[in-house]
């Protein structure tokens, strides 16, 4: 079987799409970072190297410090496919990280994106 593209994509251009969505919708890097800092336990330098060195999505999640327990609490729709109801694990780390920044364009608070109570 081969492998969807988007794992062999590099976590550097898309995140520069998701900084562009955020900004356009008013939001900022800070809260795109601090969504990625939440899910996958990086740090503000690790995330620039990942994007630096070109690391590709599989890679990026795979090597996550500390994937967040609370993400399987992101439930809802991204791209017409239920995140909870995606079976291939790493396809919904990366439709996780969509729906969160989807919801930071909406305007949603950081508090609700973050899943805090």
């Amino acid at each position: 079987m081969t492998k969807h593209r988007i794992f062999t994509t590099s976590f550097g251009s898309v995140y520069a799409l998701y900084v562009t969505k955020a900004e356009r919708k008013g939001r900022t890097r800070a809260e795109v970072d601090e969504i990625l800092r939440w899910l996958t336990g990086y740090s503000d330098a690790e995330i620039a190297a990942r994007i630096a060195d070109k690391t590709d999505f599989e890679t990026f999640f795979a090597e996550a410090p500390a994937l967040n327990p609370d993400r399987a609490l992101i439930k809802g729709v991204v791209c017409g496919v239920r995140v909870e109801e995606i079976e291939d694990p790493l396809m919904r780390e990366i439709r996780y990280l969509d729906k969160l920044i989807d919801e930071l364009a909406r305007g949603k608070a950081m508090e609700k994106i973050l899943r805090r109570p």
